[in-house]
């Protein structure tokens, strides 16, 4: 997959909707459009990078700074019991998109979590009212 038919730099660059909540000049955050759960995102590198072995120290780093900004804000906005950090690294691992990716997924007791492949395509504007929720609990 290269640059030019990755979905998620089809974002980055916005030739593909989404429901973005964070961007800055390295990272991208969005709303998964198969989401486990309310509040399932999505953070991202804004350079292509396929996988954990591919990107560079430095850019893990701010992609899990983000991370960690985004999670307390989705657990706060979904009112999670907790929240899962997945990232998947080769097709064996379950990664279908091949540019690096983060997910964030608000989780509650007593729900297993599904395989990703189970997952069907929520609406636009069911993606946008998580996502409003959670803007509204990220700091300034």
């Amino acid at each position: 997959m290269s640059e030019k038919t990755c979905i998620f730099c089809k974002i980055i660059r916005k030739e593909a909707p989404a429901s973005i909540l964070y961007e800055d000049d390295q990272i991208l955050a969005f709303m998964d459009i198969r989401p486990v759960s309310e509040g399932h995102m999505l953070i991202i590198p804004k350079h292509h990078y396929v996988d954990i072995f591919d990107t560079p120290e430095e850019v893990l780093a701010a992609t899990h700074k983000v991370s960690k900004k985004i999670a307390a804000a989705v657990k706060k906005a979904t009112k999670a019991d907790g929240i899962s950090i997945v990232q998947q690294n080769g097709k064996a691992a379950g990664q279908d998109i091949f540019h690096l990716h983060v997910h964030v997924i608000p989780r509650f007791e007593g729900k297993k979590m599904p395989r990703f492949e189970e997952l069907g395509v929520v609406d636009r504007e069911t993606l946008e009212r998580a996502a409003e929720k959670i803007r509204q609990q990220l700091p300034n």
